[in-house]
């Protein structure tokens, strides 16, 4: 287990392809094993990337273990309602099972200390996210989209993504 501190770094414009790279081969992993070789193109999109980077009050941090990139994180933070929203979440391939999830999800959190509610998402098929963020992080399911109750904000076709027809909403409560 790595115990080297944990440093978040907004990340700047020219921060944005090495994140957005390691971040969709991040995603990549969990899609080719369930799924098979990916669709044409990365998952997500770069568009859908920089679209929610781009959007009122998120913030793309930058994840480092003793100076060196290990990850990353979109959040959107709402000043007003304080219910703040972790868009993307991922650790680095090859950096996985040495607790730097956990540890990057407390920094976080103490990143954001009047957070009232984090929300985050993640498809069906993605068990170690629904293991992460339920049994580390605690956080609780409260909504399972499927095709009875779909997700209002992910209109059906607008991904590419395999699998994203079907997934939870978590919450956790500060």
């Amino acid at each position: 287990m790595i115990t080297d501190p944990i440093t978040l770094v907004v990340a700047e414009a020219h921060d944005l392809p090495a994140f957005r790279r390691a971040l969709q081969e991040a995603f990549a992993v969990a899609v080719v094993e369930t799924f098979g070789p990916l669709p044409d193109g990365p998952i997500p999109a770069d568009d859908d990337i920089d679209a929610t980077i781009a959007a009122p009050g998120a913030v793309a941090l930058r994840i480092l273990s003793d100076g060196r990139d290990v990850g990353g994180a979109v959040v959107s933070i709402d000043e007003t309602t304080h219910r703040n929203t972790l868009d993307f979440f991922f650790i680095a391939v090859g950096s996985h099972g040495r607790g730097l999830g956990r540890r990057a999800w407390r920094a976080i959190e103490q990143a954001y200390p009047a957070t009232r509610v984090w929300q985050t998402h993640t498809p069906y098929f993605e068990k170690r996210n629904i293991h992460f963020y339920v049994n580390v992080c605690g956080f609780r399911i409260v909504e399972f989209f499927n095709a009875h109750h779909p997700d209002p904000h992910h209109p059906p076709g607008h991904d590419d993504f395999p699998g994203v027809d079907e997934g939870f909403r978590f919450e956790k409560i500060m």
